[in-house]
């Protein structure tokens, strides 16, 4: 079974070490397979490997897009199809919360690049004093806005007591070395002020148990907890939710987390893991083989 909260986080040179263990890789893509500017070649090669072992590979993203835009994100990223089974994104979970919602008019907020994640659904978008309820995909210009740039517009919603359902439930995330703001910043400053946020993806079961279904369809099996791994970059959705689902949690500490753990010794890591409110079973610097 995955160490539990209190076990030491074990250093990991690599996932081969501990490859025989797992039938299932649920994997982490910004900030694991890449920072949003490059993949990681080696993050890539270790995953085409794991392939080769007879894992199955399903990424697991928190990116509020439907699956198909994050395969073209990846294409273009020089990302192989033979790296990943299947993908699974906070979007394709969304979707299925806006349908639940059908023809009730919505306020969208976020930037234009998140609109495929309403295409073909019955969500009439209309102005803030008009919506039934707020779908946040992230901030309308993530280079300069921060939650606190909607204060007035969250504080109108939540005087009305409006639900936001938040396609993607990270803080931040890593693009190209700098620190960026996600809906999740959102959705907590909402709820900060008494607002209702209904979160779509990690560390929520509804996005581990779609890949799960995904992936025991590919195998034609079940596929016990005890024989998953969950790989990511972020405590909050990665850990947590791999944690939450009784799956191996494994960290790759060049992420959101690298100013506070790349620099450090194993031993100042391991200060920082007893702090925080999840633990990795294991961590390494990068995903590589």
């Amino acid at each position: 079974m995955p160490p539990t909260q209190t076990a030491a986080t074990l250093e990991l040179p690599g996932f081969s070490r501990i490859a025989d263990r797992f039938d299932l890789c649920l994997c982490d893509v910004w900030g694991v397979v890449h920072n949003g500017v490059a993949a990681f070649r080696e993050a890539v090669a270790a995953l085409v490997a794991m392939r080769e072992r007879g894992i199955v590979v399903v990424l697991v993203t928190n990116a509020p897009r439907p699956a198909a835009v994050i395969e073209q994100q990846l294409d273009g990223f020089g990302v192989p199809r033979s790296a990943w089974d299947a993908i699974v994104t906070s979007g394709d979970v969304c979707r299925g919360l806006i349908a639940a919602r059908a023809g009730r008019p919505m306020f969208r907020l976020g930037p234009e690049r998140d609109r495929p994640l309403v295409a073909g659904l019955d969500a009439p978008e209309v102005t803030p004093e008009a919506a039934e309820y707020v779908l946040c995909t992230g901030l309308l210009d993530d280079e300069t806005d921060t939650a606190a740039t909607y204060a007035g517009l969250l504080a109108g919603f939540a005087a009305r007591g409006l639900e936001m359902i938040c396609a993607n439930p990270d803080l931040v995330v890593e693009r190209g070395g700098r620190i960026i703001p996600c809906a999740g910043s959102v959705a907590l400053a909402y709820e900060e002020i008494g607002g209702r946020a209904i979160y779509a993806g990690k560390p929520h079961a509804p996005i581990y148990a779609a890949a799960l279904a995904l992936a025991e369809a590919r195998l034609g099996r079940s596929i016990p907890r005890e024989r998953i791994c969950g790989i990511g970059d972020a405590i909050r959705t990665d850990i947590a939710g791999a944690e939450a689902f009784g799956i191996t949690g494994i960290m790759v500490l060049a992420g959101i987390h690298a100013q506070d753990l790349m620099e450090a010794s194993w031993d100042e890591r391991h200060g920082w893991f007893g702090r925080q409110s999840h633990r990795p079973a294991y961590a390494l610097p990068h995903l590589v083989w």
